[in-house]
């Protein structure tokens, strides 16, 4: 009997047992459909977060001063010295990355990177004009600061290079900010503006010299509340009120130029500050990426798609039971045109085949069910995350052929019943 003979034989089987076929398909739909849709969002959230990091800076490289994981503590007699518990401390100015340090970074990798990226926070505070105010976060910047804002001024300059060498108080705020100040969308007259920022007791100025467009996408405040918006100065500007001469943390920029792997050069800037704060009981200098970040989501979201996927195999495990019950249940009802076939001429490997098929077709149209709503229901978690959905390929794939697979492992006893079947036994079965 030909292959297309024996789909039409298992679909005509399938139709005249729809609600008990459908029961049978049930564990088969449930746990394609688990593996699919947990496929989907993690495909989903991955992407998404690695379109962000890219866009970002994938192969930045954030380089910070972190307490160590142990600290040495001095014996009281013998003056040994062993590792001790850590107690949570906060870095002093002393512990913080000296300019001398990053002068010396910059001559020993300047081939390798394009920039870096140093930054301080003044704090937040409100500006008040006549009855209206703002509030601002206050953040100073140095060149490479400002290169990473990528920032659409709608009046006025960018902060200069002049400006930032000489840490001038010139500012760069939003135009949120101005239309909450001066009620217009004229931004051209802030520029030039000197606004006052109180921060706790104290009062800093600034000579407003750019507007920029705020980023309004998930914004979730009314047009009348009081949101936050940054102030960009100069990063000199800062370091007079604060008083500073380190920096706990700056991110670098690597070269486009420059062919070597990012982790790789995570190591080698590692073990270039280790050479400064070997000495430093307390705080060690470490190195993070987003590529790195990046690869722990992609381990994690592959670990959990891989615990659920066993937990859908035993779906998967139920349904083939379920499909193999079946196939029995219809072989037995099916003696008599069994033993007629063979009393016909049917052979034991064409009657097995018919069987084999029957199961076959009927674990691989819950597969398709379960792929469908899989996808479907991947696709509506990934978009309530802000994700865009990416369906796995290669998963639908597997999930065909492991639907078939299962049809062929469960269907064979069954199969091989029917065709080892006596045909005299089967045409007087009652």
């Amino acid at each position: 009997m030909l292959l297309g003979e024996n789909i039409s034989m298992a679909l005509a089987a399938i139709r005249a047992n729809k609600m008990r076929s459908f029961l049978t398909m049930l564990g088969i739909i449930i746990g394609i459909g688990s593996v699919i849709a947990i496929q989907t969002v993690g495909n989903s959230v991955t992407t998404s977060f690695a379109s962000t990091m890219t866009n970002m800076g994938a192969s930045n490289i954030s380089v910070g001063v972190t307490q160590r994981e142990t600290e040495k503590v001095k014996g009281d007699e013998s003056g040994l010295e062993f590792e001790g518990y850590r107690v949570i401390r906060t870095p002093e100015e002393s512990d913080f990355i000296k300019d001398n340090m990053i002068a010396d970074f910059l001559n020993n990798f300047s081939d390798e990177i394009e920039y870096i990226i140093l930054s301080e926070s003044l704090g937040t505070g409100k500006i008040t004009e006549i009855k209206n105010s703002a509030t601002v976060a206050v953040t100073g910047g140095d060149e490479g600061y400002f290169k990473g804002q990528n920032l659409t001024l709608l009046a006025g300059r960018e902060i200069g290079d002049k400006a930032i060498k000489g840490g001038k108080a010139v500012c760069l705020i939003s135009d949120y900010a101005v239309r909450k100040l001066y009620n217009t969308e004229d931004y051209d007259k802030a520029i030039g503006k000197v606004v006052e920022v109180v921060i706790g007791q104290k009062f800093y100025d600034f000579t407003i010299v750019g507007v920029y467009k705020l980023d309004d996408s998930g914004m979730l405040f009314g047009a009348n509340a009081d949101r936050q918006t940054d102030l960009y100065t100069t990063l000199g500007c800062v370091k007079k009120h604060t008083h500073s001469d380190g920096y706990p943390s700056f991110t670098v920029v690597k070269s486009p130029d420059a062919q070597i792997d990012t982790n790789e050069l995570r190591s080698r800037i590692q073990i270039f500050f280790d050479r400064y704060y070997h000495t430093n009981r307390n705080f060690e200098v470490t190195t993070s990426s987003f590529e790195s970040m990046l690869e722990e989501l992609t381990k994690m979201m592959g670990t959990i798609s891989t615990a659920i996927s066993i937990i859908a195999g035993i779906a998967l495990l139920v349904g083939g039971i379920g499909v193999m019950n079946i196939m029995l249940v219809s072989i037995s009802e099916r003696t008599r045109e069994i033993g007629i076939r063979k009393a016909l001429g049917a052979t034991n490997s064409s009657i097995r085949l018919q069987f084999i098929v029957e199961a076959m077709v009927l674990c691989i149209i819950g597969g398709i069910i379960g792929i469908i709503i899989g996808v479907t229901g991947g696709s509506i978690a990934a978009n309530a995350m802000d994700a865009e959905a990416h369906a796995s390929i290669a998963s639908i794939v597997e999930s065909v052929g492991f639907s078939m697979a299962i049809g062929l492992f469960f269907g064979y006893y069954p199969a091989n019943k029917a065709a080892k079947m006596n045909p005299i036994d089967a045409l007087t079965y009652e």
